[in-house]
């Protein structure tokens, strides 16, 4: 097999990542732009030891879920992004679905079925991007898993209010990022690698109101914070009175959800390692005598603590990792809310929990990247 070659291969499974599993003459290969189901023709761009992978370039028997992309860059030779773009909205979930349910078997032990639940909207939902700048001075994305720059003149997934058109026509530097951001009231903040002017944008989540610098995260789809926000706090079931730690807290979004419910005598400990999120909190806090943030590694950091009655965590892609589930669970929670952008991720962490003595009590999963892979899971432990 060398990369080049062309294969007529039976798609059989969905794999965590977005592609999907085809073997030929015992090999397998990870094939992008297919269906569960398809026979396609796979062109083999990669090759390691024990797999390939490879694109589809011919539909010999289609799925009856594939259907026409809707952005003209969503192809083999187009930008990473939408790795989904050719199914139907609903056999997306299905497949997300089926993903996390392979995780959590994989890598936790565990038979469980979840339903990812449709957000809108699914096209024009992405309310931050970050793009590269061309040779030709133009905003780009990456091919997949390459370092190609492929240009674009729109996004299907961007929002609206980002005309990379009219923002195609400045100077814009030469291999250079840009970051932009749209806000909840539809400004726009422009960041360009190197000449970081920006000013401090306002986000409103229901009644809170969030002050916060461009590249400090904040959910990507438009529904994403008030959506998370309204489901942490369901499964949280904070109390008046309750310490709770909000770990990985960025800004304090969850941070903000939870306060009406812990009432005069509770608490809060944000703890954030990121330079510019961590200033955000300070100042949407500032004034709230009930929240303390703390700027720091979160295993390190916990370790002045003794007890917690609640802990909620959104760690990154990557996950907590087995020390700072070591750490969460030293402070005997009731309950711990965990919210991943990662199943892979949650499963191996949901095994970590399960060995301390935490069990898996509900899930709740919801397709905040519609077009791509990608889901956002929000789960509750309680001790056994």
């Amino acid at each position: 097999m060398q990369i080049g070659d062309r294969y007529d291969v039976d798609v059989t499974a969905i794999a965590h990542g977005g592609h999907c599993i085809a073997r030929h003459e015992g090999q397998v290969i990870f094939v992008r732009h297919a269906i569960p189901g398809e026979r396609v023709t796979v062109e083999i761009t990669d090759i390691t030891r024990s797999f390939a992978r490879g694109n589809s370039v011919a539909v010999i028997d289609a799925s009856p879920h594939r259907v026409k992309a809707p952005c003209k860059f969503a192809t083999p030779q187009g930008c990473g992004g939408c790795d989904f773009q050719h199914m139907e909205l609903s056999h997306q979930r299905s497949l997300k679905s089926q993903i996390i349910s392979e995780q959590f078997r994989r890598l936790a032990k565990m038979e469980i079925s979840v339903e990812v639940e449709e957000v809108l909207p699914t096209l024009h939902w992405r309310n931050r991007m970050e793009f590269t700048v061309s040779d030709n001075s133009r905003l780009g994305l990456f091919a997949a898993r390459s370092a190609q720059i492929v240009e674009i003149d729109e996004c299907m997934i961007a929002s609206k209010e980002i005309d990379i058109q009219l923002i195609n026509q400045r100077r814009l530097p030469k291999g250079k990022r840009v970051d932009i951001a749209i806000t909840s009231s539809g400004s726009q903040e422009i960041s360009i690698e190197g000449r970081e002017n920006f000013a401090l944008i306002s986000e409103k989540v229901g009644e809170v109101e969030f002050s916060l610098n461009p590249l400090s995260f904040w959910q990507s789809h438009t529904a994403a914070p008030e959506l998370l926000s309204r489901v942490v706090r369901e499964l949280s079931t904070a109390q008046a009175g309750d310490h709770v730690f909000d770990l990985y807290g960025g800004v304090g979004l969850f941070a903000a959800a939870l306060l009406p419910e812990i009432g005069a005598g509770g608490r809060i400990t944000i703890i954030e390692s990121d330079d510019n999120a961590i200033t955000d909190a300070k100042r949407n806090f500032a004034s709230e005598e009930r929240v303390e943030v703390v700027h720091g590694r979160v295993e390190k950091a916990l370790k002045k603590y003794v007890a917690a009655n609640l802990v909620v965590l959104d760690p990154p892609r990557s996950g907590a990792g087995a020390s700072v589930i070591e750490a969460v669970v030293s402070l005997k929670p009731r309950a711990i809310v965990y919210v991943a952008c990662d199943p892979a991720s949650l499963a191996r962490d949901t095994a970590y929990l399960k060995e301390r003595g935490f069990a898996l009590e509900s899930i709740r999963a919801f397709d905040l990247f519609p077009m791509t892979a990608h889901m956002e899971c929000v789960a509750r432990f309680i001790p056994e």
